[in-house]
C-alpha cells in the first residue's frame, strides 16, 4: 500500500531527495498506531520490522537509523556500521539515506546549493541548545552561506510550555533567543517556540536559506505522533539523500 508522506517545499537542487513519514499507513496497534519506526518505545518489534519495510520501499537504501540521545554528535553514513549514538547524520554518497525520529522535537533537513551533501538533525530543545545544528553544519563541511535548511513537524508555541531554566539555556547564549519565549499560564513557566529558536541559530551560523516551519504535532493527531499529548506514543521519520 502507499504510505502518506509529506515531501519538504524547499528549493532544493535536482540530486536532493527528501520526505517525512506520517503516523499512517502501518500495523502497529494502540497507542502506536500505525506507521511507527521506532524500536525504543515498546512497539513490537515485528510490526516496527515492516513498518520499515514498508518505509524502505520508497528509499534508495536502508537509512542509518540513530540511537538519539539529545545531544550534538553528528555520524557520517559512509564510515562504521551498526546503530550510532548520535543525534545527526551527513552523507555525501548518492543513496545512503540520512533519517531521524521524532514526536514533537524538531527535525532539520539539510542541503547544499551544489547538491554534493545532505545532511539531518535532531533537535529538541536540548539538542538545540547544545549546538546540534552547529554541529551538523561544520560536519557538512561547506560554506553555511551555500546550505539550504528545511524545519520539519515539532511541537509548536501554542503547546509547547517549559520551564524557566529552558528559557535561560538560549538566553544565557543569545539575548536575542528572548524573542522566542512568552509567559505561560502558569507561574514561572514559558511557551517556547522551537521553530523560531532554530532559525535564530541557523542565522547566527550563517544560513540564511532556511525554509519551512509551522507544522505542529500536538495539535495534529491525525498525521504526527506527539510524545507531550500522548505520553506512550510512536515516531516518524525525516529523511534526506542523494540521488542514485
Amino acid at each position: 500500500m502507499s504510505l502518506p508522506l509529506i515531501v519538504p517545499d524547499w528549493p532544493a537542487p535536482p540530486t536532493v531527495r527528501a520526505l517525512v513519514s506520517t503516523r499512517a499507513g502501518g500495523v502497529s496497534h494502540p497507542p502506536y498506531e500505525s506507521l511507527n519506526l521506532a524500536t525504543h518505545v515498546g512497539d513490537a518489534t515485528q510490526a516496527v520490522s515492516e513498518n520499515r519495510a514498508r518505509l524502505r520501499k520508497l528509499l534508495p537504501s536502508e537509512p542509518l537509523w540513530l540511537e538519539q540521545v539529545h545531544g550534538c554528535t553528528v555520524a557520517v553514513t559512509e564510515t562504521g556500521g551498526g546503530v550510532p549514538c548520535a543525534d545527526a547524520s551527513v552523507a555525501r554518497t548518492p543513496g545512503r539515506v540520512c533519517a531521524v525520529l521524532t514526536a514533537d522535537c524538531l527535525p532539520v533537513l539539510f542541503c547544499n546549493e551544489a547538491g554534493t551533501v545532505v545532511a539531518a538533525a535532531h533537535a529538541g530543545w536540548r539538542g538545540l541548545a547544545a549546538g546540534v545544528l552547529e554541529a551538523t553544519l561544520a560536519r557538512m563541511e561547506v560554506p553555511p552561506r551555500e546550505v539550504i535548511a528545511w524545519l520539519g513537524p515539532a511541537i509548536g508555541p501554542a503547546s509547547f510550555e517549559v520551564g524557566g531554566e529552558v528559557r535561560d539555556a538560549f538566553v544565557g547564549d543569545d539575548a536575542g533567543a528572548a524573542a522566542a519565549f512568552r509567559p505561560g499560564d502558569r507561574a514561572g513557566k514559558w511557551m517556547a517556540d522551537l521553530f523560531q529558536l532554530a532559525r535564530l541559530r541557523l542565522t547566527r551560523a550563517g544560513v540564511s536559506a532556511v525554509h519551512g516551519g509551522g507544522i505542529c504535532t500536538h495539535a495534529d493527531s491525525a498525521r504526527f505522533y506527539s510524545y507531550r499529548r500522548d505520553g506512550v506514543t510512536g515516531r516518524f521519520a525525516s529523511l534526506v539523500w542523494l540521488a542514485p
